[in-house]
């Protein structure tokens, strides 16, 4: 096989970069793209007391075992098979199982900071950012935290004010110059997602 189409797709907390992945992914033959999100690259915390391990600051980029997912991704490029990370946000550190991922045509590099890291951004053919006001994220935040992720409310909004806003100013949003393309209001945007895909499949043609 060819070394694969890198797409990265970057955006702040709850803008839709997930739905965005989904929508192309959706949108082309299974067979050809696989997708790595970011989040599964936290590093491992399994040796530190649980109580220190609820201090982590997940929304700087020191969070991230980037050394690993830049390993997984030139290993895909190379037509290796990657054992890909799982994460327990409950736990707040790795599962014992992985996810066993195969080279295939396009992947799909996920992640508020896979722009931050140039090492990531040299690795990738298009990078995309997306691009959604300050308060449907924080909403979006506040829901999945709390039904997916075991949080309450309280801890939720603090956690938004003591970090992860800092953080979005600090590294998310200066990252956005490095993008090819800015979607406004993420998977809600239809037409750019669509023009997207044709322009993968106009690459993968060629």
């Amino acid at each position: 096989m060819d070394k694969p189409l890198i797409i990265g797709i970057a955006g702040g907390t709850g803008s839709g970069k997930s739905t965005v992945a989904n929508s192309i992914f959706k949108k082309l033959p299974e067979k050809n793209i696989s997708i790595l999100e970011q989040d599964a690259y936290y590093k491992d915390q399994g040796t530190i007391p649980f109580e220190e391990r609820k201090k982590t600051n997940y929304d700087h980029p020191l969070a991230f075992d980037t050394d690993l997912l830049i390993e997984h991704i030139k290993s895909l490029k190379e037509n290796k098979n990657i054992e890909k990370p799982i994460y327990d946000f409950e736990n707040h550190t790795r599962k014992s199982e992985t996810v066993n991922v195969f080279p295939k045509e396009i992947l799909i590099v996920e992640g508020i900071m896979v722009f931050e890291d140039s090492r990531l951004r040299d690795l990738m053919d298009i990078k995309i950012f997306v691009d959604t006001d300050a308060d449907v994220r924080i909403i979006r935040r506040i829901t999945r935290d709390i039904d997916e992720r075991g949080r309450t409310l309280e801890s939720v909004i603090k956690q938004y004010f003591t970090t992860v806003k800092p953080a979005h100013d600090q590294f998310v949003e200066p990252s956005k110059k490095y993008a090819d393309i800015i979607i406004p209001e993420g998977g809600l945007n239809l037409v750019a997602i669509d023009i997207i895909v044709s322009n993968i499949e106009n690459k993968l043609n060629k």
